[in-house]
């Protein structure tokens, strides 16, 4: 991974900008200066990764976001508008955290592999955006922190994502005392996967993805789905499960091309199927 690659970059222009190039789709979270997930913020991006399910060319997403922050989480002023609602914005916050499920969900169960680009500050439900990723990248100037315990509102929903990523002890750390941990930190606590120099990061990122971009399609995404399913099963179930993932993926063409050319020697020539 030590090779840098320069990449072009986008025009930034709300609230979600889409650019791709060689395989690899950039999402950048353009509502600065908090690139807080606004309804319409969400709804943008599930938008996005919906539209890339049916793009072929598309073989990699990378998440990254414009200016300081990565994203700040939910709009509170947002949220706080709807008090006066009749209902003092009970179904508002209702539709509000749906709609942040439907996003996360979207991310973890997409075919291709979701990588968080990370430089600022990622806090309560931005920081379960950089969870739900697949891979996560940070810069040494990155920080991550579920505090919403400071301010009356436990991050439960965040909690989701940030337990199924660390140990329960660094998550519970992280959930009752809302402290903010620097990116060396969340790399310890399994969070982030690399911490780079904030010069390289772009580069950096953009060399995993177009390494994961050259891989076969058909294999990557069969890897990713068995990969989240054997995780809520049972071990017995696990590889029962796994087992059968296996023998399907012999089948594939893909499977026979890689492995014969493996044998032979020789650069695989993928078909995605």
């Amino acid at each position: 991974m030590a090779e840098i690659l320069a990449i072009k970059t986008a025009a930034v222009e709300g609230p979600v900008v889409a650019q791709l190039d060689k395989g690899v789709l950039r999402l950048t979270l353009a509502n600065p200066p908090a690139n807080a997930l606004s309804l319409a913020v969400m709804a943008a991006l599930t938008a996005e990764l919906e539209r890339a399910k049916a793009d072929k060319a598309v073989r990699v997403i990378v998440l990254w976001a414009a200016g300081k922050v990565f994203c700040a989480g939910h709009d509170l002023k947002e949220m706080t508008a709807h008090r006066t609602d009749a209902d003092h914005g009970k179904a508002f916050f209702a539709e509000t955290f749906a709609a942040c499920a439907t996003l996360m969900q979207a991310i973890v169960r997409h075919p291709v592999p979701v990588i968080a680009e990370v430089d600022g500050l990622a806090t309560a439900a931005g920081l379960q955006l950089v969870a739900s990723c697949d891979l996560a990248i940070a810069s040494h100037e990155a920080t991550f922190c579920t505090p919403g315990v400071n301010i009356g509102l436990f991050c439960s929903t965040p909690m989701v994502a940030l337990s199924r990523n660390v140990s329960r002890k660094h998550a519970m750390e992280m959930l009752l005392t809302g402290e903010t941990i620097d990116a060396a930190t969340a790399k310890e606590f399994g969070l982030v996967n690399r911490v780079v120099p904030r010069e390289y990061l772009n580069q950096i990122v953009t060399k995993y993805a177009q390494t994961i971009a050259s891989k076969s399609s058909l294999v990557v995404k069969t890897g990713k789905e068995a990969f989240y399913a054997q995780a809520e099963m049972g071990l017995a179930d696990a590889y029962a499960y796994t087992g059968r993932i296996m023998v399907e993926n012999m089948l594939a063409r893909d499977a026979e091309e890689g492995i014969g050319a493996f044998i032979g020697k020789r650069k695989p020539e993928w078909k995605d199927e």
